[in-house]
């Protein structure tokens, strides 16, 4: 049960990311042609609860795709024990999430 609950998860946070991932390409590509500075960009998004909302979902269901796909290629390619394969499940989402959400705060919410 516990396969096909993280099987499902990776493939719901796939289709979260496919939204995620075409906005903010387009708002890269839109800030790019614009011209806008680096400066200009964390302008816009300091402060702002929609870019933290955005960016903080776009985390987590990366950092949760992730860490379930590396406890795949853990299992099956390097053969390593369930045990083992939870542990670096578990260190790699929380990792990356971690890692992750520092960002989004600091771009959203840190000084300009």
């Amino acid at each position: 049960m516990l396969d096909l609950r993280l099987y499902m998860a990776q493939r719901i946070t796939a289709a979260l990311m496919a939204p995620f991932v075409t906005v903010h390409l387009g708002v890269m590509i839109y800030a790019i042609q614009g011209g806008l500075s680096a400066a200009e960009i964390l302008g816009r998004t300091q402060g702002s609860v929609p870019w933290f909302l955005f960016y903080g979902g776009f985390v987590m269901a990366a950092a949760i795709h992730a860490a379930i796909g590396l406890r795949v290629i853990a299992y099956e390619v390097l053969g390593l024990r369930l045990g083992a394969v939870r542990v670096l499940m578990w260190f790699s989402g929380l990792l990356l999430a971690g890692m992750g959400m520092w960002s989004v705060v600091a771009v959203t919410w840190g000084p300009a």
